[in-house]
């Protein structure tokens, strides 16, 4: 088999743990909090707010440093350090005493970031470009598997034998991602000698050929994860309104909030291998169309059932819309600074996760949960305008150059 084949499989496998590890925990993060001894309703929600936005917030930092080094040191290694440092902090987290040793222990964790992105980064630079699509696409299922199974394993877990051992089994699982990323991973021999790595971030734009295409995917990366963040707050409590009378809230909300995985599980490989015949950034504008046509209908349901037909339908463009990113950015950039532009976009990344979730509360507290969907709709209205902007500057330049 091809090492690049051999190197999908084996993170594919480090992604699974990765996203099951982390999806797993942050389910109970404020049931952990309280158990640490913050009970009023106003601390518990500030302390959960900041326990879970901290890890977010050092991430987006750091990112693009750690890009940077894996540019010059090579992608394996900066596996192995995210791996094994989120193996030992969430085991640290699994003994702490009070909320301040958890809330630090979660800002160490941003620290030890960017798995997923330096696997994508690995993939997309050994990959054949013409399969670069599908590789990727590929590679972005695991994680949706383990964000499907995680909290499901982990509410297994915590019914059973408590929160503790749930950080204890997760630390247990990114040793596995580690001992994978080890013994199966092989990487060229050494990475690609230039100086990439010491250049500036306004330099490594300038040597791009369309650098403005991809700070608009990386704002594109950054309104996906707002979309997918803005629900969670607001969807239980939207679910309650939907349903008064059910006594199963909790059990509709899980699956609700899960369900689309399971398209986005099926439809991501095939749509990266559509997109290499038809164009990458034909299915990217075709996602972001469809998730806005369903975020808006999702303003009008009448009852659970029909929410979660829509998140269903929602799971497709989900499976394509991230992929599609990804992709592009291999495609416009060089494999030379590959790392530091994947740092760059995990950035983006990391605040629409902080973004999405305050302004889903902000907008459900001030003019109700319906409107969350509404606004939601026309960030992503926006931020269609802006790509197709964006890709029209790409190709007159491309036909400007072509006649040069």
């Amino acid at each position: 088999m091809e090492s690049w084949k051999v190197n999908l499989i084996s993170v594919w496998f480090g992604c699974f743990f990765t996203g099951l590890a982390i999806s797993q925990i942050l389910p109970f993060l404020p049931l952990y909090i309280s158990q640490l001894g913050v009970h009023s309703h106003e601390a518990l929600s500030m302390w959960s707010g900041f326990t879970f936005s901290i890890t977010f917030l050092v991430s987006a930092v750091v990112a693009p440093w750690w890009g940077s080094l894996a540019d010059r040191k090579g992608r394996k290694l900066m596996l192995l350090r995210a791996s094994l440092g989120m193996a030992v902090t969430i085991l640290l987290q699994a003994f702490a005493t009070n909320v301040w040793q958890l809330f630090i222990l979660r800002g160490v964790m941003g620290l030890t970031s960017g798995y997923i992105p330096n696997a994508l980064a690995l993939v997309a630079s050994q990959a054949p470009r013409e399969r670069s699509g599908w590789a990727i696409s590929t590679l972005s299922t695991a994680q949706i598997s383990g964000v499907i199974v995680g909290p499901l394993m982990g509410g297994i877990l915590a019914d059973n034998f408590g929160l503790r051992p749930v950080f204890l089994l997760t630390s247990a699982l990114l040793m596995v991602s580690f001992l994978v990323t080890l013994f199966l991973i092989k990487e060229r021999a050494r990475p690609v000698q230039n100086k990439a790595g010491q250049l500036s971030g306004k330099a490594v734009f300038k040597a791009l050929p369309y650098p403005f295409l991809i700070v608009s995917l990386c704002v594109t990366t950054l309104v996906i994860q707002l979309c997918n963040g803005s629900i969670g707050p607001i969807l239980a409590l939207f679910i309650k309104y939907l349903d008064p009378g059910s006594n199963n809230i909790a059990f509709m909300s899980g699956l609700i909030a899960a369900i689309p995985g399971i398209p986005a599980l099926l439809a991501a490989p095939r749509l990266g291998r559509l997109g290499d015949r038809i164009g990458t950034d034909k299915i990217l504008m075709g996602a972001l169309v469809f998730a806005v046509v369903l975020f808006f209908s999702m303003s009008f349901v009448a009852t659970p059932v029909q929410l979660a037909v829509l998140r269903f339908l929602l799971g497709f463009a989900d499976g394509a819309m991230l992929p599609a990113v990804q992709t592009l950015l291999v495609k416009y950039s060089t494999e030379q600074v590959t790392g530091r532009i994947f740092g760059y976009n995990q950035s983006f990344m990391y605040m629409g996760n902080v973004v999405g979730p305050l302004m889903g509360a902000s907008v459900s507290a001030i003019i109700g949960f319906r409107w969350v969907f509404v606004v939601t709709g026309v960030v992503v209205v926006l931020n269609i305008l802006q790509f197709a902007l964006v890709l029209r500057k790409r190709n007159q330049l491309a036909a400007a150059r072509r006649e040069g």
